[in-house]
């Protein structure tokens, strides 16, 4: 049932995306160009509720989080892979996902390169576990845990800094 949940979640997510037409070409190149907010107030919007819900889930004791190791050297190269992929295509891996969902068969290239650097990232793995993974590992810590605090001020002041990015964004017209 777990799955089915995932889908039926996935699937709203892909219609919130499509709604908010953040797999338009355009709206990807204004992103990343920063002249177009859109992007980056949708998922400003779905980290905070996702964060809100979570922890309301946490608290319940309805989930139990499993959080991944902090490694500051795989960071560092898989968001500028990340990045690199989506400034030469135009799309991130989900909208990619979307976009062909609509129709847009260029996504095709983004899908065939996510899969490729799935497969070569599994055959390097245990050379990156050693060498690159190793370098700033600071195991499975969290924001809150970091700083002493509680999750909740966390989410809290991030929603503040959020509501902020939003009237910045929109009084800036972007």
């Amino acid at each position: 049932m777990t799955l089915v949940y995932g889908l039926i979640s996935g699937i709203f997510f892909g219609i919130f995306l499509q709604r908010a037409q953040v797999l338009r070409y355009d709206k990807q190149v204004g992103a990343l160009r920063f002249l177009d907010m859109t992007i980056f107030k949708f998922m400003l919007s779905a980290i905070i509720v996702a964060a809100v819900g979570i922890y309301i889930l946490k608290y319940y004791n309805l989930i139990k989080l499993s959080v991944k190791g902090t490694s500051i050297g795989g960071q560092l190269i898989g968001g500028s892979l990340f990045g690199i992929g989506w400034g030469i295509l135009g799309y991130c891996p989900g909208t990619a996902v979307g976009a062909l969902a609509e129709g847009r068969t260029d996504a095709l290239w983004g899908i065939f390169g996510m899969l490729c650097g799935a497969a070569l990232y599994a055959e390097a793995y245990p050379f990156l576990k050693a060498h690159i993974i190793s370098l700033g590992n600071y195991g499975k810590i969290t924001l809150p845990q970091v700083l002493g605090i509680s999750p909740g001020i966390v989410i809290a002041v991030f929603a503040l800094i959020i509501i902020a990015m939003f009237l910045l964004f929109e009084n800036n017209n972007t």
